[in-house]
């Protein structure tokens, strides 16, 4: 039969299967046809190879729509890097990108002490106050939400420069776990953590 001669449909589609879409993409079309016509080998084998290429065009499609917005983008976020004229740091992780760029969209309209706030908030994944000293040009950034120093603590500050008014100055002020909260906690709770790392427990 043609199905089972070697330039045949189940043995040429058989090659796209197993070395070029990945299992996971398969779609079962014989679903959505009638039995009797599924168990036709001929039909099956077209199933099962058209399954594959219109799985692995769909997982194409969900994979650009992700593209179209930073917080799910992955290879196009070099290309809104370009748009909001950041630079490509290929060694940072996807999320590390992702706040650089929300960063940088935030901060194209007028610099609020709101508009810092959701930055910071932005980078270290927590709240953050933004405490003003307007005498003296200057103004605080507190991270109250997480413990420790918030990680890409670099790129906030390149980010922060970009966006402030150029004659305020501004420090940093971080939350750490003090003795007072470890009143629960007993030495041995406590004896396989190092004084690093209980400075920045949460939940404490």
């Amino acid at each position: 039969m043609y199905g089972n001669t070697l330039y045949g449909l189940a043995k040429y589609a058989r090659e796209s299967e197993d070395s070029h879409t990945p299992k996971e993409y398969f779609v079962d079309l014989a679903r959505y046809v009638l039995p009797f016509l599924a168990e036709l080998r001929e039909l099956a084998e077209l199933y099962r190879a058209e399954g594959y290429e219109i799985g692995y065009l769909q997982h194409n499609l969900r994979d650009l729509v992700d593209q179209c917005l930073i917080a799910t983008a992955t290879w196009g976020l070099v290309l809104w890097e370009s748009m909001y004229g950041a630079v490509t740091n290929i060694s940072l992780y996807y999320e590390q990108r992702r706040e650089i760029l929300l960063a940088k969209q935030r901060g194209q309209s007028t610099t609020t002490k709101q508009m810092i706030e959701d930055t910071a908030a932005a980078f270290s994944g927590g709240e953050v106050q933004v405490i003003e000293d307007n005498p003296h040009h200057h103004f605080v950034i507190r991270f109250v939400g997480i413990k420790g120093i918030p990680r890409n603590m670099q790129a906030f500050i390149d980010m922060l420069n970009d966006i402030k008014p150029a004659h305020l100055s501004y420090s940093f002020e971080y939350t750490y776990t003090v003795w007072g909260n470890l009143k629960d906690f007993t030495w041995g709770a406590l004896r396989a953590k190092t004084w690093a790392e209980v400075k920045v427990m949460e939940g404490v």
